[in-house]
């Protein structure tokens, strides 16, 4: 719930010239949400889907997109901080980042010919610590 403490794209994020990027920071922790996802059973469908924003409207992005074996579709915001001094990566998908991540999600599924079950997870890495926080919220959350 840190609003601008959110994973950035690029540049240093305030970082020291020996700090990884935040944006590196961020591609490592999606590398090892995803690692860890699949060796829970889930199968990779798509990675980073960007939905464009408008004029008023912030872009939406979905980290990972992914199936289950039973076939839902699973939506994962991953989170990542290298420590907990301000705030955990859990508590920082806030409730706009939600709704972005549903229009996104929203956005995704119109392109489907049969919608399947869906939810939405959090993995949260926090220094070493990942935390897989499945149906952490939901379509009609935020």
């Amino acid at each position: 719930m840190f609003k601008g403490w959110g994973r950035s794209r690029g540049g240093l994020g305030g970082l020291g010239p020996s700090s990884p990027s935040t944006k590196a920071v961020g591609d490592s922790g999606e590398d090892r949400a995803l690692a860890f996802l699949q060796q829970q059973g889930l199968r990779l469908v798509q990675r980073n889907y960007r939905l464009a924003g408008g004029p008023r409207q912030r872009a939406g992005e979905i980290d990972l997109i992914l199936r289950t074996p039973d076939g839902t579709l699973v939506f994962v915001e991953v989170r990542s901080r290298r420590e907990t001094s301000h705030g955990g990566a859990a508590g920082s998908v806030s409730a706009a980042k939600q709704r972005r991540l549903v229009r996104a999600a929203q956005h995704y599924l119109m392109g489907l010919a049969v919608l399947p079950p869906c939810r939405f997870d959090v993995v949260a890495i926090d220094g070493d610590q990942l935390q897989w926080l499945p149906g952490a919220f939901d379509a009609g959350g935020g």
